[in-house]
């Protein structure tokens, strides 16, 4: 079956753990779809994940595979660092980059691996370089969960000083992507890296206007003395996750007071449909655009 992979490694978020004894690990995301674009849901597939160094085809430093079973939604779900290896994921010095992870596939749940492709890690977390440090604080003084310019830090760079703040509190509870019928007026509002959000999130105002009351909710937003907040991509909701909600990956606990139920992200699947992340449990769904969730808003710093 010829397969293509939507979304490859936009959806690797890059969180990770630096506490005690815990492992270092890169959580990652992806969803199988057939050539058609179809999802390939509940099926058993095995993964090859290699990181490359300098290049796409540059050395590989290290290699692991998995096998596991899509979800209902096509969705894979795992964490770089954890799989079946023989390398060893915290020798990496990840200031040497640029990296590439190179992914293949087995649809048969074998390790008869195809290609799918090679993707730059384009932000490397700042708690990567910071593997001696006992919290994640970098040089200019600031913390993952820390309070600052009206939200709370969700995310930092490897400079340590610049990153993603979350709105500290939820902007609705009950709010449509879109409130008109469908079909849905298609936005191209596709990326999902670290810092698309903003992008998402201007296209989604040009093509969609105030009939997409999500993104209009957080371009409207003007809290802590700042109004540059904007819609989150998928990517960015599970760093949220990951970091100061639910996902509790650096022990933080959910400082963000994230409800257990669904968000917006700004990241469309198809004309009808947008992204979602699932704050009970971190998966990532595409519901109908018409859907009334939760939405939170972020900005950059």
């Amino acid at each position: 079956m010829k397969l293509r992979y939507v979304s490859l490694l936009i959806l690797v978020l890059l969180s990770c753990v630096v506490y005690g004894q815990t492992p270092e690990k890169l959580s990652y995301q992806a969803v199988v779809r057939n050539a058609s674009g179809d999802i390939i849901p509940n099926q058993l597939v095995g993964l090859q994940l290699i990181l490359r160094q300098a290049s796409p085809t540059g050395t590989a430093i290290y290699t692991e595979t998995f096998t596991l079973t899509t979800n209902d939604y096509g969705l894979i779900d795992l964490a770089i660092g954890t799989g079946t290896t023989t390398d060893n994921f915290s020798t990496i010095n990840w200031a040497n980059g640029p990296f590439f992870i190179e992914t293949s596939i087995d649809i048969t749940g074998g390790t008869t691996y195809a290609l799918l492709g090679t993707t730059e890690l384009l932000s490397v977390p700042f708690a990567l370089y910071a593997k001696n440090a006992t919290q994640v604080t970098g040089a200019c003084g600031l913390s993952i969960g820390d309070p600052h310019q009206g939200g709370i830090i969700f995310y930092l760079d490897a400079s340590g000083c610049h990153g993603l703040i979350a709105a500290p509190t939820d902007q609705s509870t009950n709010i449509r992507w879109d409130t008109s019928s469908p079909p849905f007026t298609p936005n191209n509002a596709f990326a999902n890296g670290v810092f698309d959000g903003y992008y998402n999130a201007k296209l989604i105002a040009e093509f969609c206007g105030a009939d997409c009351a999500a993104n209009e909710l957080c371009f409207a937003l003007n809290l802590g003395g700042f109004d540059d907040w904007y819609l989150p991509t998928a990517y960015q909701l599970k760093l949220m996750y990951d970091n100061i909600g639910q996902g509790n990956l650096l022990g933080l606990g959910n400082i963000g007071g994230f409800a257990s139920t669904f968000y917006w992200s700004s990241t469309e699947d198809v004309t009808n449909t947008a992204l979602t992340v699932r704050f009970s449990d971190g998966s990532i769904a595409a519901d109908a655009k018409n859907d009334a969730i939760h939405v939170r808003a972020i900005r950059q710093f």
